[in-house]
């Protein structure tokens, strides 16, 4: 038998799928770190001035105009990474946040948590549909909802939930997404077609819109997928699941569009530059913070799962406790990146037999502008080292090899040469990984990487770049 949601109650929900969605955590970092580069100024000026940093993206060379500025407009109707006002386009909070943090973990929670339906990722026209049907629905909330109610409702195990159930039970049906339905009766709903093993039409794209969504909460950690196709909460980010199940907050400028009579397009057209700024507004900076331990040690039954016994043992080092001689000062622990690469110098120089050199690494404060994050030491000499330490956390490993450095940064790099350093930190869900690059500036003229100045330059780099590091605990 074959699911169908009675056609009184069916509505099919839909919106943008950028071209990109299988590279989507490579392309909004790189999207970002342009963006921000960009200064505030008129939105043709703007957007061509985009449009050729897209080109410059792998593979992007040869595509004609209309594909560049449709990678532009979902960039920035789906992801709220450009804010507008009547005549001018600038980076918005959540292109700067993604950019300096680069933490792609933490941006889909913030884009999760503000994306509903209606919502300014799609056409006025399609809104105009959804205010006139009365739907009303933030998914990333109802779903962890359910998998809550199923997970209180399951005897035994976790309940977890598929595309297709999510699709035909949640996302389709006007029961949930303007009658709010309760959860628990969705759950119910679930588990009895389960036991009828009643099948759902997974043809076309039917079920790739809800599919979208539970895909975005995988890579903000807020989901785990598992060999048996469904998506289970990751229940360990507390306060994380509360924030989404209690303080749900619909954009206020379509809501008051809900008893307006001979409502039109033109009216919700109107609303788009408020809707960005929506999604833009109070970015709480600690709230939604990749929380580096829970991301490396929860990672059981993953697709790609590894063996994280190593890296585990390193974080339990990293935090200390009293009876650990070399426990991270307080001071110390900041930002990740830095701490690790920290700690790694530490313990190089120990490998070296310069224990007398451990003492004076040390981590420059950022208001000094050095152009550098850690002054470290050879180990068979006492030349300095200076680290800039450029991490990326995600869900998945990255394939992209590329950073950017500030004006800053890249003068820096000009002046210490041959003792200046990338150290090149990726942390996912599988792995923390450390390539060292050194000199630059040197690697640079030499082919060996690539640039492209954009308020300081973006590099591009490659295996002749440098060396992977095992990260030292």
């Amino acid at each position: 038998m074959v699911y169908q949601i009675p056609p009184h109650r069916s509505y099919r929900l839909h919106h943008i799928r950028p071209r990109f969605k299988n590279d989507v955590e490579n392309v909004l970092l790189y999207m970002a770190n342009q963006i921000v580069s960009i200064p505030k100024q008129d939105k043709k000026v703007f957007a061509n001035t985009l449009n050729k940093s897209i080109q410059l993206f792998p593979n992007n060379a040869s595509k004609d105009i209309k594909t560049i500025n449709n990678w532009r407009t979902e960039i920035s109707s789906l992801f709220g990474l450009i804010c507008y006002d009547e005549e001018t386009a600038y980076p918005s909070p959540l292109a700067m946040l993604l950019s300096e943090n680069q933490d792609l973990i933490e941006f889909f929670r913030y884009f999760l948590f503000r994306f509903q339906y209606p919502g300014g990722h799609l056409k006025p026209q399609e809104n105009l549909k959804l205010i006139q049907y009365k739907i009303q629905f933030h998914p990333t909330s109802y779903l962890i909802k359910t998998l809550l109610a199923g997970n209180a409702q399951m005897q035994s195990g976790k309940f977890g939930i598929s595309k297709a159930e999510a699709t035909y039970c949640i996302f389709n049906d006007l029961a949930v997404t303007r009658d709010q339905r309760d959860e628990k009766q969705t759950v119910e709903l679930i588990l009895y077609n389960r036991k009828q093993c009643v099948k759902y039409d997974c043809a076309g794209d039917v079920i790739r819109y809800a599919g979208d969504i539970l895909d975005y909460m995988k890579l903000a950690d807020l989901v785990r997928l598992k060999p048996d196709g469904l998506y289970y909460l990751n229940t360990q980010y507390t306060e994380i699941i509360k924030k989404f199940t209690t303080t749900t907050t619909f954009f206020q400028g379509y809501s008051k569009l809900y008893n307006v009579d001979d409502l039109d397009s033109t009216q919700i057209s109107e609303l788009e530059n408020d809707w960005f700024l929506f999604v833009n507004d109070h970015l709480n900076h600690n709230l939604f913070k990749t929380d580096i331990e829970t991301l490396l040690t929860s990672n059981e039954n993953e697709e790609n799962h590894q063996d994280n016994t190593l890296v585990i043992d390193f974080l339990n080092k990293l935090k200390g406790d009293k009876e650990t001689p070399n426990k991270l000062k307080t001071k110390e622990i900041g930002d990740i990146g830095e701490a690790l690469v920290l700690q790694h110098e530490k313990q190089r120089m120990l490998k070296c037999d310069r224990e007398d050199l451990v003492h004076l690494i040390q981590r420059i404060p950022t208001h000094l502008a050095a152009g550098y994050d850690i002054k470290s030491f050879e180990g068979t000499d006492a030349n300095f080292r200076h680290i800039e330490v450029k991490t990326t956390i995600s869900h998945n490993r990255l394939s992209r090899q590329n950073f950017h450095l500030t004006p800053n940064e890249w003068r820096s790099a000009a002046s210490y040469l041959e003792r200046y350093f990338i150290y090149r930190l990726m942390i996912s869900t599988d792995e923390i990984s450390l390539f060292v690059i050194q000199n630059p500036v040197g690697l640079y003229k030499a082919n060996k990487l690539e640039i492209t100045p954009l308020q300081g330059v973006d590099v591009r780099y490659k295996e002749v770049s440098g060396y992977t590091e095992e990260l030292l605990a």
